[in-house]
């Protein structure tokens, strides 16, 4: 999927000797809220998520207005509609149009949870995970240092009881669970002002329905620990 905006008067100012002070920076911007347009929509039409509008951070300050912001760049748009799962790609242009810059977030819970985990931690998990052929889906790196493996619903409630049955409760691991009520940054959107979050492993047509927390967990869990220490 794909799309340009301004058609043929971006066309015309970006012709030899028709250029105009800021045509450049317009152009940027314009390709930036493509790609993220594409992205709303791939992440609505293909793997069937909710996503919603988030603030944006720039030179410490939140777009959300709010001085007193203790997350900014890195929450919903209060006034802002979700675009729900299923929403085509002009459905996405119209909703970013609406909010030009927002960042994309996905609400956790609904058709994913989320295991939060410290970057070395996560990398090497990863590719362990990899060789061994366990079932995977997405997994994303933020710009704060943490990786993010998604994970079927319910991984959030159910994580106490599973450390516990692996013998992992009580244990010193940089290790947590995102469920209903949070919300994380998709790529290409930036978190917080501190760049770009990235896919380690994008969603396909075979890892958008992600598998069950307790496949992944010990490994992840045995992994964390040793970073701890």
């Amino acid at each position: 999927m794909g799309f340009t905006i301004g058609g043929s008067r971006s066309i015309r100012e970006n012709l030899p000797g028709t250029r105009r002070p800021g045509g450049r920076r317009r152009g940027r911007a314009a390709a930036a809220m493509s790609l993220e347009c594409t992205a709303v929509a791939e992440y609505t039409g293909l793997w069937g998520w909710d996503v919603v509008p988030g603030a944006r951070a720039a030179a410490g300050a939140c777009s959300c207005g709010e001085s007193s912001c203790t997350a900014p760049g890195a929450h919903p748009l209060s006034f802002a509609p979700e675009v729900p799962a299923g929403s085509t790609l002009d459905d996405a242009t119209k909703a970013w149009g609406e909010v030009p810059g927002a960042a994309i977030l996905l609400p956790v819970g609904r058709a994913f949870d989320v295991l939060d985990v410290v970057a070395p931690a996560g990398h090497r998990a990863l590719v362990r995970m990899e060789r061994m052929g366990l079932p995977l889906g997405p997994v994303a790196a933020t710009p704060t240092s943490r990786v993010h493996f998604f994970v079927a619903p319910g991984a959030a409630a159910e994580l106490p009881s599973l450390l516990y049955r692996m013998g992992w409760e009580g244990a010193d691991l940089d290790l947590h669970a995102l469920g209903p009520g949070a919300h994380i940054t998709a790529p290409p959107s930036d978190h917080a002002g501190l760049g770009p979050v990235t896919w380690l492993r994008p969603p396909t047509l075979d890892t958008a329905t992600p598998p069950p927390a307790r496949l992944l967990l010990g490994t992840l869990a045995y992994l964390a620990h040793r970073a701890c220490h």
